[in-house]
Parts: structure tokens; sequence; C-alpha cells
């Protein structure tokens, strides 16, 4: 068991990876000045780019991609543990990666995760995204074991996907991370509810750095970037789309306690399931 203090790094990215790494080094800064031991970023962290010639332009791979190598070093220089919510990564074949990269505090990259759920939607006021056009999905999902703690790899979408946050906790994951950027729509009508019931299925604690405001690409994001503790509560709430960091002290305890009091991990149980009057079923699992 172990207390540590976490940091979420609002952000507003732009379309250039260049701006954007200065907002990012003085905020990584800043939170390591203040005690953070694990700093999360939002996804796209190194550029929010809708333009599919502009994203072939922008996107570099991981061993050149400017965020990526600015974080390896602030993680070394600070001893701390930086973890990339996500950046767009060329991968090959003009697709990209949605990748999270996880820096530990020697700046070693300790692990990566491709968001898995693809953003396929269409929305009620005209907004239409298919993030599967220009990513490719990954296809497992990711624990990154610390002296800290044990932390479950997500990115966004993720979020609406409950069996992949049960399987990190049954791997014995104590935090699960989601940085995101999601919609103003979406995220006024489910930001909060999901991190929240994400944290308490599963006894776990859930950081959540966002994206917030409205991007050069002319896309809005909702922001109020959270940390949840186990047992529900919101424990940091940065209250808005405005850029900025939020902090709470981590403590790995309230993990075990939480699973104590209700131990469904432990209790539950793999069930099918029949359509009344049918022979034909389907198939389930706990």
């Amino acid at each position: 068991m172990s207390v540590f203090k976490a940091a979420a790094i609002q952000m507003r990215s732009g379309a250039d990876p260049e701006k954007n790494v200065v907002d990012f080094e003085r905020m990584v800064r800043e939170a390591a000045s203040n005690g953070a031991r694990y700093l999360q970023t939002p996804e796209m962290t190194n550029a929010i780019v809708r333009d599919k010639e502009a994203r072939a332009a922008t996107f570099r791979p991981v061993e050149t991609d400017l965020i990526a190598r600015t974080a390896a070093r602030l993680a070394a220089e600070l001893g701390i543990h930086i973890h990339i919510g996500s950046n767009a990564i060329a991968v090959g074949d003009g697709k990209l990666a949605n990748r999270a990269l996880f820096y530990d505090a020697s700046g070693n990259l300790a692990a990566t995760y491709d968001k898995i759920h693809m953003f396929d939607v269409d929305l009620d006021n005209g907004e239409s995204w298919r993030e599967s056009a220009a990513y490719a999905p990954g296809t497992e999902t990711v624990i990154v074991e610390l002296p800290e703690a044990k932390f479950g790899l997500a990115v966004c979408y993720d979020l609406r996907f409950p069996q992949l946050f049960r399987a990190q906790a049954l791997a014995g994951a104590e935090v699960l991370t989601v940085p995101a950027a999601f919609t103003r729509q979406t995220g006024e009508a489910h930001w909060h509810v999901l991190l929240r019931a994400r944290a308490i299925e599963n006894g776990a604690w859930v950081i959540a750095a966002a994206q917030g405001g409205v991007h050069e690409d002319g896309r809005e994001t909702y922001g109020y970037s959270l940390i949840v503790d186990p047992w529900g509560r919101v424990v940091a709430d940065i209250g808005s789309a405005e850029p900025g960091i939020i902090y709470a002290d981590i403590d790995t305890a309230a993990s075990a306690a939480a699973r104590k009091k209700i131990p469904n991990l432990k209790n539950a149980r793999d069930f099918s399931v029949r359509l009344a009057g049918g022979n034909a079923g389907l198939r389930a699992a706990s």
C-alpha cells in the first residue's frame, strides 16, 4: 500500500505540436513543483487536427514525436511518472494509432496502449465522428505496475465499455485512467456519472485528464477533469473547460478497503442469457 500525489492536466491542444509542447512542459513542471509523482495529460495531447491532409502532415512515429520525446526527458529530469493520455502516432499505411504513452520516473517508456474502442457516432446536434476512418484500433488492454500502484490504461470512448475496466480491476489495477477529449454534448450528459460508476463498480481510483474548450480545428471539448476515489466520491474537479491542473493524494489502501466492503469482484459469477419461450441464447459473462 502507498500514498502518492497525482495530477491531472487539462489542456486545449491546438493543431501545432510545437505550440502544444510549450504548454505541456510548463504544466508538467508546475505539477512536479507541487509534489505530483504521477502526471496524466488528456487524449490527443500532441495536437487536435480534424482535416485528413493536415493530420498526415502533422503526426509522426513515436520515435520522432515531439511530445513523446519531451515527456521522456522531463520524466527523467524530474523523477516523476508522466502518462501521456494519448498522442496521435503514425503507424504506417496511412493509419494512426490513438496511443497512450507511459513514462516511468527514469524516463523509460514503460508501456503503451492503443485505444480499443473507436468513436464512430452521429450525435443529435449534427456532429458526426468516424474515428475508425483514420485510426487503427488496439486489441489488448494494458496494466502498468509501479511501486506506487497498478494503473489500468484506457482512452476516452473506452469509458463506455465497463467490461474493459472490470478486466483491469480483476487483474489488480487500483487506479483506472481515462484521459479524454469528450465532446461538450456527451460530456454534459454522461462524463461525471460514468467516471463515478467505473470507480464504484471496481473499487478503484479513477483519474481522467481532459481536453476542454473550443479548439483550432473547430471542435469543442467538455473539460471537467476529474479524480474520483474508490467509493465514488469526486475528490478533485477542475470545474470548467479552462486549462489547468488538479491534484489528489492517491491512497491505494482506499481501493482495498472499498473492495472489502463491497466484494463484488469476488462475488461475480459467469452466466448465460436465455430468451424466454425460445431455444436461442446469448453468451454473457461476469
